[in-house]
Formats: structure tokens, C-alpha cells, sequence
């Protein structure tokens, strides 16, 4: 049965209709394991496509390969909730000919069903697809679990290509996205290593800085009153965050506290907690390891949703509007409460929004776990250099040094107190920071600016200035 099979990517590609000046996409599923992204991007090169734009859900170290297909003019814009590695020091160096375009990951599939953004052609990896098209990330040699951020390429792209190296026969009874979607299925030999979804920041900390934090803020979370049964929680997969969950697990042991559901990112602490009755389900966008991946298959209380489910702005109603409780990381956070996940301390993009600024306006608290003073350099500036999440949905900052309440949230701070938690106003932890590491000298930028950063609303909120190459500063 041949269904909707093309022999090789190029005649997919020719089949699609793509042209100069369209847009495609791409996602990130498999993270640093991810071999689709490049092979397209050089594909569209070796075919002499120019002026492209990419809309994709991440942007990773593992395609830093795309970083010649930027500078040969093949993809000129890139539209994106994040930018890492080497693709985002190319666009701080202003290699792109057409500033980026931030989103966040709810705002991605928002604009996409409201028409806002477009794309002509997506590309998506499948670890396991059949010959029309049903496909699944749950099973496969690349098996990389839920594949919740690219509902949206299916339903709205003009044309869906799916590549997978794991053609199963007619029909893949468990998909994820049905055949109804898709146009064109190309086999090739590997989509990816399932090892890449695994980083250094899926293993809770030991540094005694970070377990400080995190005791910090499972003691806030606590106090603040919204730990009870029901709670809807929401943590990233760095290693104070998952720290602060191992923490908050032994609370909720103590107290008998049962969870209503966790979101986000999955990892096999949040695996773990559901297992243990912890939580009553698991609201899985993005698989962070392979026990999540593993888990999904086999546990109906594991559910796969997709990106508008877990944060569209625009959906009836998303999984992060009914959290108690987020936490959240930080490059730097202002004296107003501004965070920046978008650039390092030197003004070099090295991330994005990602769902953090869907999860904070959504959380009853929003959390911040940051250490005081990283790489030498304080963590609070009196003015970030990107305004990733608006400081008015960020309630709590948690350092080793102590916590900062918004001034907003009278509440939470005459809870704080009450339970003589260290206390106290952003400026005096400020402050702090500066008479340990000194004060950081002022960054200095191009005039060009590289990179536009939309809120989830679609408001623009910051914008992102090339780094000057020659001031030494990086």
C-alpha cells in the first residue's frame, strides 16, 4: 500500500509547492537528539530555496548546522518561542537578514488558528508513522513521548510532510495526529537519538546553593496557603526547580496533600510524584526524559495535549489557567519584577519565552528560584535587558540569600512573614548582590536590532539589540 509516500525528501518538497520567500516548519520534540531540522534546512539549500522563514517550536544546540543556511541566505527570519546555542549567537550577531520574531508557546499556536502567522509546508519527524500518515512519538527507536507542540503544523500548514524512520503498517492504531492532515510521508534512515531529550538540567542539583533555594521555596510554597488537595502544579526541568518539587514531594507525604494534575515539560520526578498518588494525572506537552517517554505508552493517567491545550491564550480554557502554582527560572529579574529568559548577562540571545510567561499570567503564584550571584554577576539589575515575562504576573523571587514578595501581593507577603520565612524588598537583595560581586558594567549594543518579543496577548513587549563584537564582552 503506497498511500501518501514520496521516495525522497526533495520530491516531497517539490510536491509541496514551496517557494522563495514562504514559510515552513519544524519542531523539537527530540531536542538535542533532533537530526530533522538540519537535514531539511540544508535540503532547502542544496535545492537553491532563498529567503525562507522558519517557524519553529524550539531551536536547540543541536541545529547549529542551520547557522550557514542563515548566513547563505537560505532562511532569513525566524519565528520562534526560543533560540539557543549557536542559532542564537548568530542572530545577536545580526547574521539574520530580517530581525527574529519572539513567541511565547501558547501565543505559537493562538496566532496560527487566528491567522495571524502562516506557514506553507511543515515538516514534522515522526518516530513512528504509517503510509497515510498517522503518526505518534510514542513509540519508535527515536521515541521522544507527546508531541503536543505541532498539533498546530498539522491542522494549519497548507502542506504536512511527515518524515519518520519507523514506517509501521496501515493504520498506526495509537497516533497522536491523524492521516486527515497530511499530504506526504517520507522515510529515511534516523530522525534523531532519543538520548538528546535527556540534558544537564533533567537531574535534580546537589549544589548546596540551589538545595538552599529550593527549601526556600517549598516552605513558601507551604506558607502561601495554596498546597491543598487539588493543587495544580507546574515546575521546569532545571535543577533547582526539580530540586524544589523533590522538597515539596516530602511536604506533601507528611501533610497527605494529593495533587490535582502537573503540566509542562514531563520528567520522571513528576512521573514518580503521580505513581506515588501524589498527583492524580500528568498533563504532558513535551516529554523531558526517557521514563516520561516510557511512561506516556503505558499510563492513562499520562496524557498527551497539545501546545493550545496546555497554554493558547485564545482556547476556551488551558491547563495553565487552572495552575495554583509555577515555577519559573530566571537569567535576570529587575526591581519591578521583570524577568529575562531571552539573553545571557552579555545581551546574547540564548533562549526564549518558551511557555514561562504563559505559565506565570495563568499560576495563582508565579515562583522565581534564581541564585543571588551567578558567573560572578549579580542576578537583579535594575532593569533587565529583556523583558521576557512582565513583572506584574510575577509574584515571588526565592535566592539563597532570601525571598522578595511583590509588592502586589500583600498576601502572600503576611503569609511569608507569619511563617518566619527570610523575607525581604527586591532592592535590599539587590543590593546585597552588588556589595558581594560588584556592580556590572553597562552592556554594550549595536543600534540594529535583531530580535522582536511578543507577549501572549501579541503585544510587543521588548525588543533585542545586536551585541556589539568588538566590545570584548563576549
Amino acid at each position: 500500500m503506497k498511500g501518501k509516500m514520496i521516495e525522497t525528501l526533495e520530491e516531497a518538497i517539490r510536491a509541496s509547492g514551496l517557494k522563495d520567500g514562504m514559510t515552513f516548519s519544524c519542531h523539537h520534540h527530540l531536542r538535542n537528539g533532533d537530526k530533522v531540522m538540519n537535514l531539511v534546512c540544508q535540503t532547502l539549500e542544496n535545492m537553491g530555496f532563498h529567503d525562507l522563514t522558519l517557524n519553529a517550536t524550539s531551536v536547540h544546540n543541536a541545529h547549529a548546522p542551520i547557522v550557514k543556511q542563515i548566513e547563505h541566505g537560505v532562511i532569513t527570519q525566524i519565528i520562534s518561542p526560543y533560540i539557543g546555542g549557536d542559532v542564537g549567537r548568530a542572530v545577536s550577531e545580526g547574521k539574520l537578514e530580517k530581525p527574529a520574531v519572539f513567541c511565547t508557546h501558547g501565543a505559537r499556536p493562538s496566532d496560527l488558528e487566528q491567522g495571524k502567522t502562516h506557514i506553507d509546508v511543515a515538516f514534522i519527524a515522526a518516530p513512528s508513522a504509517d503510509c497515510m500518515g498517522n503518526f505518534t512519538g510514542k513509540y519508535g527507536p527515536a521515541a521522544c513521548g507527546s508531541m503536543g507542540y505541532i498539533f498546530c503544523d498539522a491542522q494549519y500548514a497548507d502542506k504536512v510532510i511527515v518524515i519518520t524512520d519507523n514506517l509501521v503498517d496501515y493504520p498506526l492504531a495509537d497516533f497522536s495526529v491523524s492521516e486527515v492532515y497530511v499530504d506526504y510521508v517520507v522515510k529515511i534512515d534516523c530522525i534523531g537519538d532519543p538520548s538528546g531529550i535527556v540534558s544537564s538540567t533533567t537531574s535534580i542539583t546537589r549544589d548546596p546553593v540551589a538545595l538552599r533555594i529550593a527549601d526556600y521555596a517549598s516552605q513558601a510554597i507551604f506558607a502561601s496557603g495554596l498546597l491543598k488537595n487539588g493543587f495544580g502544579f507546574q515546575t521546569g526541568a532545571g535543577g533547582a526547580s526539580l530540586a524544589t518539587a523533590a522538597y515539596l514531594r516530602e511536604i506533601m507525604k507528611r501533610e497527605n496533600i494529593h495533587g490535582s494534575y502537573c503540566t509542562g515539560g514531563i520528567t520522571r520526578y513528576m512521573v514518580e510524584m503521580q505513581h506515588e498518588g501524589l498527583f492524580e494525572n500528568l498533563m504532558d506537552v513535551q516529554c523531558f526524559d526517557l521514563q516520561a517517554v516510557e511512561d506516556l505508552r503505558t499510563n492513562p493517567h499520562h496524557r498527551e495535549i497539545t501546545c493550545s491545550h496546555y497554554a493558547s491564550p485564545t482556547a476556551k480554557s488551558s491547563t495553565v489557567d487552572s495552575l495554583d502554582v509555577a515555577i519559573l527560572g530566571a537569567t535576570e529579574v529587575d526591581t519591578s519584577f521583570n524577568v529575562n529568559v531571552h539573553t545571557d548577562s552579555k545581551g546574547v540571545i540564548m533562549g526564549g519565552s518558551g511557555g514561562h510567561s504563559d505559565a506565570a499570567q495563568g499560576a495563582k503564584m508565579a515562583m522565581v528560584v534564581a541564585p543571588l550571584i551567578r558567573a560572578r554577576l549579580p542576578l537583579i539589575r535594575e532593569r533587565v535587558q529583556c523583558i521576557s515575562t512582565p513583572g506584574d504576573t510575577i509574584d515571588v523571587l526565592v535566592t539563597q540569600y532570601g525571598i522578595a514578595v511583590n509588592p502586589n501581593r500583600k498576601d502572600l507577603l503576611e503569609r511569608f512573614t507569619s511563617a518566619r520565612l527570610p523575607v525581604f524588598d527586591i532592592r535590599a537583595l539587590k543590593e546585597k548582590a552588588e556589595g558581594m560581586s560588584g556592580k556590572p558594567a553597562p552592556v554594550r549594543k549595536h543600534e540594529k536590532k535583531v530580535a522582536d518579543v511578543y507577549y501572549r496577548d501579541g503585544t510587543k513587549i521588548d525588543e533585542i539589540a545586536a551585541v556589539d563584537a568588538f566590545s570584548g564582552l563576549y
